[in-house]
């Protein structure tokens, strides 16, 4: 993250963008829309899970394995082809995510090779830690340079040390952040894309804008597309405030997407018909 030593809390500077403020509050309230609905007062665990499996499936979509809801729902055996094993990785990360909450804000580091381990359990030799140098990168969708470990490495202690500190910077700023970096660093040899969206969800989770995971961004992201969401991903590599602001725009409407899918999937479960 380019601004990262301008101030004594770069994310809430970030937070301080223009439009970033309209973004958040846009947020806030597709949010606060799910909470309220009284379907979540009686059957949020139901919610819950249905938000994990869509996010999963929305996920695995931009990782280029894009599948029907229902065939995801109906598999069991994920170790087909590199389709299978992206929706098999996404489903198990998503599943994964709930159990690290309290380990992010402390060692987030550690969190993070977690959840490479769950997503990339076949690459023995390469799992569970930031790649080093000279090891290829296994992701095709992500086309821009690939910054040196050396590199990647001391961005992703920066971003760590971020976390850890906290700040008062809006939770979708921070979960952006997160997303962006991991994106742009791609910091192991396979999966980054599947992890990046991840920890976004755990962010969103354990900053307390969505505790129950109800409003699953990985749905926003692969409705918005491939080709928006990597627009947008280079205006936050380019590190421009223009470019930083419609990054977290983007994570904005794609939360708000997934708050729509989850309010849907509450009016279904209030007509009986899901």
């Amino acid at each position: 993250m380019s601004t990262a030593g301008a101030t004594a809390d770069p994310l809430a500077a970030l937070g301080a963008l223009p439009g970033v403020a309209d973004s958040v509050e846009s947020v806030r309230k597709s949010v606060d829309r799910v909470y309220g609905h009284r379907i979540m007062r009686r059957r949020s665990n139901a919610i819950t899970s249905e938000a994990a499996l869509r996010g999963a499936r929305g996920s695995a979509a931009l990782a280029g394995a894009d599948w029907a809801l229902e065939e995801v729902r109906r598999r069991t055996d994920f170790s087909g082809d590199d389709e299978a094993r992206n929706v098999g990785a996404a489903l198990r990360l998503t599943a994964e995510a709930g159990q690290l909450l309290s380990i992010w804000r402390q060692s987030p580091l550690r969190v993070l090779a977690r959840l490479h381990l769950v997503a990339a359990a076949d690459k023995a030799d390469q799992v569970g830690r930031p790649r080093q140098e000279g090891e290829p990168v296994d992701e095709p969708l992500v086309g821009l340079p690939l910054p040196s470990a050396a590199e990647a490495h001391g961005r992703l202690e920066g971003l760590a040390e971020l976390i850890i500190a906290g700040g008062s910077a809006p939770a979708l700023v921070t979960a952006a952040v997160v997303h962006g970096e991991l994106l742009a660093l791609r910091p192991f040899t396979s999966h980054n894309g599947l992890i990046a969206r991840t920890a976004e969800r755990i962010v969103l989770i354990g900053s307390g804008l969505d505790p129950k995971s109800v409003c699953p961004a990985e749905v926003g992201h692969a409705e918005l597309g491939r080709e928006a969401y990597l627009e947008a991903l280079d205006g936050y590599v380019s590190g421009t405030p223009e470019g930083m602001a419609a990054w977290i725009a983007h994570c904005g409407r794609a939360v708000g997407l997934g708050a729509r899918e989850s309010t849907a999937v509450c009016e279904a479960l209030q007509r009986g018909a899901a």
